[in-house]
């Protein structure tokens, strides 16, 4: 590689960031965010009586865009879920996904996809089979503004043609924007912590409540 080629490389790579702040109209950040331990541990023991919660610990300004650290627990897809309440915000949210009169054989029901919010899964406990991939077929969309998330507008539905893994302590999923995901079987339980990095979904400085102060 030549000597034109490597300078050209260096001031890419040093410009780059700068440029997408710039473009974001906001500064480049100076200080580091620490999120301890014992604070995921705190907001993570409040989710353990339910059967699904999804919650950000917090949301940092990383200056192009935000960057939120949450945990996650699900219980036992192995017991039943109670039915939704009849009408609600389900019957009234807008249609997303394919559209169609006939379903094709062999869904998978809870298949959702984040309009904007990318995902990082690390499985901190537990295990089980997710499905990624694929497509969603006469789903619902729900706005999900809230500052804390968890993840911004999300369509939900019965997803087809997905793949099927089986995920355990230690291994990382990432999943983009628009990417088809689930839980097809959680034999006992799954904890995981998530990463989102995102162009404002969320808003930057928002602290779960059960550890501000």
């Amino acid at each position: 590689m030549n000597n034109a080629v490597v300078k050209v490389l260096i001031i890419a790579s040093v410009l780059g960031p700068v440029a997408a702040f710039a473009k974001a109209g906001k500064t480049t950040p100076t200080t580091a965010t620490y999120i301890m331990k014992e604070d995921i541990d705190k907001v993570g023991a409040t989710e353990q009586s339910q059967r699904t919660r999804d919650e950000n610990v917090k949301v940092i300004d990383i200056g192009y865009e935000n960057f939120a650290v949450g945990i996650v627990h699900r219980a036992s897809t192995r017991t039943p879920a109670p039915p939704p309440p009849a009408g609600g915000a389900a019957a009234q949210a807008q249609p997303c996904g394919r559209t169609m009169a006939t379903l094709p054989p062999g869904g998978m029901p809870g298949g959702i996809t984040h309009d904007f919010q990318t995902e990082g899964y690390l499985i901190i406990s537990g295990g089980g089979t997710m499905f990624t991939d694929g497509y969603i077929v006469n789903g619902r969309h729900n706005p999900q503004a809230a500052p804390g998330g968890p993840n911004g507008p999300t369509c939900g539905g019965m997803a087809y043609d997905v793949k099927q893994v089986a995920v355990k302590v230690g291994d990382v999923v990432i999943v983009p924007p628009g990417v088809v995901h689930g839980w097809a079987d959680i034999p006992d339980h799954v904890d995981y912590l998530s990463f989102r990095p995102s162009q404002g979904v969320m808003q930057a400085g928002w602290v779960n409540p059960t550890i501000a102060k």
